[in-house]
């Protein structure tokens, strides 16, 4: 999953945040219209790109960082693609398939004993 993190959120972090209208087109279908926010949600993908470099060397001790991306990838399937879908309103849709396969794989693929075990 790590190894993953780093390709995927390697490159839509850096074309977010150094090339955000590329980001625009290729990241987000052109679904959406442009603007600085891009590059927020670059720097989101850039924090996780980060930690998914050390999870591939600490993957336990990373491990939050997988459950950061199960809340936030779920919430927005929930709260935003969905209602969008049901709407009929544009959505990245490629986007939204791949949250949700990230979505049913992150349960798997999450220590759990470990994050929720006391020092």
């Amino acid at each position: 999953m790590y190894a993953a993190n780093v390709l995927v959120a390697g490159w839509i972090s850096i074309s977010s945040l150094f090339f955000p209208k590329v980001a625009q087109q290729s990241v987000f279908s052109n679904d959406f219209v442009y603007s600085e926010a891009i590059r927020l949600v670059g720097a989101l993908w850039g924090a996780i790109f980060i930690l998914s470099l050390l999870g591939l060397f600490y993957p336990e001790n990373m491990s939050l960082v997988l459950l950061f991306q199960l809340i936030y990838k779920s919430s927005w399937l929930l709260f935003a693609a969905l209602p969008a879908l049901i709407q009929q309103q544009p959505f990245p849709r490629y986007m939204a398939l791949f949250f949700l396969v990230w979505v049913i794989l992150l349960p798997f693929a999450i220590p759990w004993s470990t994050i929720f075990v006391k020092p």
